[in-house]
């Protein structure tokens, strides 16, 4: 029954052209790294989000070169995230990186979801039912996903009843720096943001309701030839179903169409957008990393990092804005195949 069902479902999507499968995108994903005008004298080190391979995208013909001292791959001890790390002594002159990669990515389809849950233990699943700095997951923020979720008896239930809240109550601002902060408190009382934003609340109410989930750090990917990606840094969010796994979901991309369309609530296209979204990501996009709250590898200097998503770099102490990547100095290239 359920395959029949999803025959029925995939031949509906089908016969839709905005949502006609695109099977997947290939393409060359170009770093470029210069340090070299920033305070001389001092130890420069830098972290770069570093993509793997995994069940929906592949990563291969992976080069670094550049005039650090030292370089690495790591990964930070709590999420796993991958990162690239290198560092120049206080008395070099120049400080440049370059970075490549071919990837490709697969278009993602979690829409087969079983009608039943299996048991789990949330134990297994505590790094994604706890707060974060700027995502508690008590007082105001507890109550409303309590109000959103009243009545409902499962993971998925709830999960969804969340996806759609945000769908209908938050907006994408286009004046929000970067992609986002996610400042949780703040967005409940404004609902207007960017795709770290939305999908922070997202995933702030689910573990409030008990239902594992995390966002997705990555990047877009060009569709035809060259593209300056720079600014693409996007965000999207993940679930956890038991007898299913993670279910990908991007409510953030449900508004971002609604806003470049000027698209309404009540219009058909909106539909289609939210019933795409939810259990499915387009393959124009390339995860970076996952976790909130991180500790580099080796150890930044100050605080811990809001995410991983943008470059990180520290010049002696001070760490540079990544959201400004004409002072920075970086940028990122996507050639498609």
């Amino acid at each position: 029954m359920k395959k029949i069902l999803f025959v029925i479902w995939l031949a509906i999507l089908m016969a839709n052209p905005a949502f006609a499968l695109s099977g997947s995108h290939s393409g060359t994903m170009k770093m470029e790294f210069d340090l070299s005008n920033h305070a001389n004298g001092k130890e420069a080190r830098l972290w770069i989000p570093y993509p793997v391979s995994d069940k929906y995208q592949d990563i291969s013909n992976v080069h670094l070169s550049g005039d650090y001292v030292e370089a690495a791959i790591y990964t930070d001890k709590v999420f796993k995230t991958p990162m690239i790390y290198a560092r120049w002594k206080k008395s070099a002159k120049s400080r440049k990186l370059n970075f490549s990669c071919d990837i490709t990515r697969q278009e993602r389809l979690d829409k087969d979801l079983p009608p039943w849950e299996t048991q789990w233990d949330p134990a297994d699943y505590a790094p994604y039912l706890t707060a974060t700095t700027l995502a508690p997951i008590d007082g105001p923020v507890k109550a409303l996903a309590d109000e959103i979720t009243a009545g409902k008896g499962t993971v998925q239930a709830k999960a969804r009843a969340i996806y759609d809240w945000i769908c209908e109550n938050m907006f994408r601002d286009p004046e929000t720096n970067g992609c986002g902060s996610g400042d949780v408190c703040s967005l409940l009382l404004t609902r207007g943001g960017k795709c770290a934003d939305i999908h922070s609340v997202f995933v702030a109410l689910a573990r409030a309701a008990g239902v594992p989930s995390r966002e997705v750090f990555g990047i877009r990917q060009g569709k035809k030839g060259d593209t300056d990606v720079t600014t693409w840094e996007h965000c999207w969010a993940e679930f956890y179903l038991p007898g299913y796994g993670w279910v990908v979901v991007d409510p953030g991309d449900v508004r971002k169409m609604m806003l470049k369309e000027k698209l309404s609530l009540e219009d058909a296209k909106t539909t289609e957008y939210r019933q795409y979204f939810w259990g499915g990501a387009d393959p124009y996009r390339v995860k970076l990393g996952i976790g909130r709250d991180l500790n580099l590898t080796p150890p930044q200097h100050g605080g811990t990092v809001n995410y991983l998503m943008y470059p990180f770099a520290q010049i002696g102490e001070e760490t540079l804005d990544w959201l400004d990547p004409k002072t920075f100095t970086y940028k990122i290239t996507h050639t498609s195949r």
